[in-house]
């Protein structure tokens, strides 16, 4: 099974949120099935709903299955409200709970999609777990740790691109890499007072990368300026923003 995340949806406001569109769309348009994820203490809001539109102009004949996460911190009415309010958005065909923290209702999700996916060869080697190139890979889990701690501040005018990785004869690895963000306040934000919430995301971050790795990692980050970097479709090529 081949799980696609796709980026959020969104109205296009610059050549960025216009490519996170149209992947959204062509994505949609190959997929044997799509996975809605709502969060189920949160309840279905209207970013819910606006998703359930753009999923039902854009599906085609995909089959759309919602998975209700974070069961495990409702009681059980709340559970069947949350998925009865699920059930009502009309590009739902079927719904699922579960818990992603612990695991409930997984399986049956799983073997659920399962029952959709048409049967063929390996796509790729079995013990892959993604596809993405190691520079990409690495960026998105610094990426991960920034938006963890900066949440409404940051999201999309972030990016992290890893400049060198070298694996020293001690077993170290150097990981050399720069946060672009959009104006000097958002810098002001993931540096924080004394350079606090930029060691956080590095320890943070360090810590992700010596699993992935699986060895003692040197993080470098350094937080760069990159004004309407969003806008730059050559950028956006370079770093493999498709």
């Amino acid at each position: 099974m081949i799980l696609v995340d796709l980026p959020g949806v969104q109205k296009p406001r610059d050549a960025l949120t216009e490519r996170m569109q149209r992947r959204v769309e062509q994505e949609l348009a190959d997929a044997d099935a799509a996975l809605f994820v709502v969060d189920g203490p949160q309840g279905i809001g209207p970013g819910d709903r606006f998703i359930a539109k753009a999923l039902l102009g854009a599906r085609g004949n995909t089959p759309v299955v919602c998975a209700v996460n974070k069961t495990d911190r409702l009681r059980e009415p709340e559970v069947a409200a949350a998925l009865a309010a699920a059930a009502e958005l009309e590009v739902v065909d079927d719904v699922f709970p579960v818990s992603a923290k612990t695991g409930a209702g997984l399986e049956a999700l799983i073997a659920h999609l399962a029952t959709l996916l048409p049967e063929g060869p390996l796509l790729y080697p079995p013990e892959d777990r993604w596809d993405l190139p190691s520079d990409i890979h690495l960026a998105e889990l610094i990426r991960e740790q920034v938006l963890r701690r900066t949440r409404e501040e940051v999201p999309h005018a972030v990016e992290v691109a890893v400049e060198d990785v070298e694996r020293r004869q001690d077993g170290l690895v150097e990981v050399h890499a720069q946060v672009w963000v959009e104006t000097q306040s958002q810098k002001g934000i993931l540096v924080g007072k004394g350079g606090r919430m930029i060691r956080d995301i590095g320890t943070a971050a360090r810590k992700e990368l010596e699993r992935d790795l699986g060895a003692r990692v040197f993080l470098d980050l350094q937080v760069k300026v990159r004004e309407h970097w969003r806008r730059d479709d050559a950028l956006l090529d370079r770093i493999g923003i498709e």
